[in-house]
């Protein structure tokens, strides 16, 4: 199997990780948070290519805790569900990286609404949109809006 090269080149830690110094920087909002563990439920908003899938990687490995990443275009409630449910039967808070979370419906964004709030998840959502058009309020008002620039 020929991997492209950009999945080759992708970062893997932060010292790897190119921009968003407002972020990650070393006294950071977010590089506090990874440092001390502690990592809330998140959407990164931003436009394409500045790094919000790579940064959601890049903190599950960081904090050594199981990653799981569904894409809005091609999952469902269903596949939300299968994550919670292996999700309770690890006994540890994994990451649940939903791509184009914009693209999720209200009944789909809603069936994360209890693992979220439970800590069975830790969410990390990523869109190109204005979640507080594209979110609905309880999942945004859960999770900490992360805004990602364009790479100079």
């Amino acid at each position: 199997m020929i991997v492209p090269l950009a999945e080759q080149l992708r970062p893997s830690s932060l010292d790897e990780y190119i921009g968003q110094e407002h972020l990650v920087g070393k006294d950071a909002i977010l590089y506090k948070a990874i440092e001390s563990g502690n990592v809330p439920s998140m959407i990164l908003w931003g436009p394409p290519g500045v790094g919000k899938t790579t940064l959601a990687y890049i903190i599950s490995q960081q904090l050594h805790r199981s990653f799981f990443t569904l894409s809005a275009v091609s999952s469902g409630v269903k596949e939300v569900r299968e994550v919670i449910t292996k999700a309770k039967e690890s006994g540890e808070s994994p990451f649940l990286f939903i791509d184009e979370i914009h693209r999720f419906s209200k009944s789909q964004q809603d069936a994360l609404l209890g693992a979220v709030e439970k800590g069975i998840i830790t969410f990390i959502g990523a869109t190109t949109e204005n979640p507080s058009f594209e979110v609905i309020s309880p999942l945004l008002s859960r999770c900490q809006v992360y805004i990602l620039k364009s790479l100079e």
